[in-house]
């Protein structure tokens, strides 16, 4: 049977584009390898009794008019999937020796509370901020769908906006020659990124900065709700979501893209499945190369030649009787570093695999929203997370797995000491359940390769002009991903609905 739109992965890009496209009146089937839909969305219960998410914390986008606000209104969903914001007086609570500083979502109390930290800074962290405001209007000028009216008409904020093509936020403290501790406070949200300022493209930041000053926000159900509200519409209007269907190799008669072989892992056979048209949600490098490279344009090839971006540790934690708001935990995440230079703590984690002075962030999803959670009464979810070299944990599981289990342990206990020392006293008296995962655990749960958690790096040199988007050269064939898009959730969101507006004509993503 050949269906209109056969997608390969279920993570959130794919099931945006599969729902709108479902809910169109159109044929749409998933292939998903693994056995939960929702790719770094997905969720997963441990013990029996304790759930969490992969890897998503926190989104924007999500107000009034909004990106998923329209793709939930289009999909009638938008009752059903309802979100709770974030404090908007501080979203995101800095920490480091000798600072505190809570990100607000009004620019002028951001403003206000950075110079009273810095008052001989006053004037740069005024110029500072007022530039990313400008450049946050440029590029919303600059992103798709383009309007060259539009652009033409505020040439001025576009150029503006061009001039930081190459740079990277590092680039842009120094310019306007920011202390380092207000450089830190600012870029404190790093894991974010998984780069660290001297890396990370200004653009980037930017976009993620002032969206969430915007609102950031949690599903009232919890991310499990988005995800299976996305599937049912598929399913509801006559599509399907395939699971443990492994893609072996695609289909290809000269040019044109015509359907793929898949092994269903459950009951090792293999099948074929057509379409009129592919969608790609796996990395777009490595099915590139299932492929063979030498079927693309040159131009695509070199759009495929990016590297992909750091990875993560990450520790999944429940606390039995404590209330973390008792603590300073609530409708915040907790950003903290030991190291007072991000460039240096990340070069000392990443590199050099040294994380006696970590920088990490801290999530309580549990506080975030009254609805019920898969999470006995009296206990609480805290999580952990910072950066971690794939490469090292690779080998180390490899060679030796005591020392693989070892490393992850040290690692949150030095994180378990941070806390206990400026946040929770004895919150290890407290610890019901905890479970670490690496680089590895990401490969192998989420098929990313060399576990990154973005897709393709977050630097200027992947975020520019030549950065890969949904065009893949072949026929019937186009990507639809975090790095032929941009990732996390919002830009998922995004990514998918762009998609379907462009082989739609359905104008659902217009420039107000």
């Amino acid at each position: 049977m050949k269906v209109d739109y056969l997608i390969v992965g279920s993570g959130l890009s794919a099931l945006v584009f599969g729902a709108l496209m479902a809910n169109a009146g159109k044929r749409v089937q998933i292939l998903e390898s693994h056995d939960y839909p929702g790719g770094f969305g997905h969720t997963f219960t441990l013990a029996k009794k304790y759930t969490f998410n992969a890897q998503l914390h926190y989104v924007w986008d999500c107000g009034e008019g909004h990106t998923v606000n329209r793709v939930l209104k289009r999909l009638n969903l938008d009752k059903t999937i309802t979100f709770e914001r974030y404090d908007p007086d501080g979203f995101d609570h800095m920490r480091m020796p000798g600072y505190a500083l809570d990100i607000p979502s009004d620019v002028e109390t951001l403003s206000r509370r950075l110079r009273q930290l810095f008052p001989q800074d006053s004037t740069s962290i005024c110029q500072f901020l007022d530039e990313v405001n400008r450049v946050r209007a440029g590029l919303k000028l600059l992103s798709p769908p383009l309007q060259p009216t539009a652009i033409l008409r505020d040439w001025g904020a576009a150029a503006g906006t061009l001039r930081y093509l190459n740079s990277t936020l590092q680039d842009v403290f120094d310019q306007f020659n920011l202390p380092l501790a207000a450089q830190t406070l600012l870029a404190l949200q790093w894991p974010d990124f998984l780069l660290p300022p001297n890396q990370l493209s200004f653009y980037a930041w930017v976009i993620l900065f002032t969206s969430y000053q915007e609102g950031a926000f949690y599903p009232t159900q919890h991310f499990e709700s988005v995800v299976n509200a996305l599937v049912k519409t598929i399913e509801d209007h006559g599509g399907e979501v395939l699971f443990n269907q492994e893609v072996v190799n695609f289909l290809v008669t000269g040019r044109t893209v015509t359907g793929v072989q898949a092994v269903d892992l459950m009951n090792p056979t293999t099948q074929d499945f057509y379409a009129h048209t592919v969608i790609c949600n796996m990395d777009p490098k490595k099915a590139a190369k299932m492929i063979g490279l030498d079927k693309f344009s040159r131009a695509v090839r070199k759009k495929l030649d990016y590297d992909y971006s750091p990875s993560n540790f990450v520790a999944y934690c429940a606390v039995k009787d404590l209330d973390l708001r008792d603590y300073g935990f609530g409708r915040w995440n907790i950003f903290h570093t030991e190291q007072p230079n991000l460039n240096r703590a990340f070069r000392q984690m990443y590199d050099e695999n040294d994380f006696s002075q970590p920088s990490f962030a801290i999530t309580t999803p549990t506080l975030l929203t009254q609805a019920h959670r898969d999470c006995p009464e009296d206990c609480q979810i805290i999580e952990f997370l910072t950066v971690a070299n794939y490469n090292y944990f690779q080998t180390l599981l490899k060679t030796d797995r005591k020392l693989y289990n070892h490393k992850k342990e040290e690692i949150l206990e030095r994180i378990l000491d941070i806390v206990e020392e400026h946040y929770i006293p004895h919150l290890r008296e407290h610890l019901a359940f905890k479970v670490t995962g690496s680089p590895t655990t990401n490969e192998r749960f989420c098929h990313c390769p060399q576990g990154n958690s973005y897709g393709s790096n977050l630097t200027p040199q992947n975020m520019g002009i030549g950065r890969l988007n949904h065009h893949s050269s072949l026929k019937n064939f186009y990507f639809c991903n975090a790095s032929a898009g941009y990732p996390g959730f919002a830009p998922t969101f995004w990514t998918g609905a762009l998609l379907y507006q462009r082989l739609s004509g359905d104008v659902l993503l217009a420039k107000s």
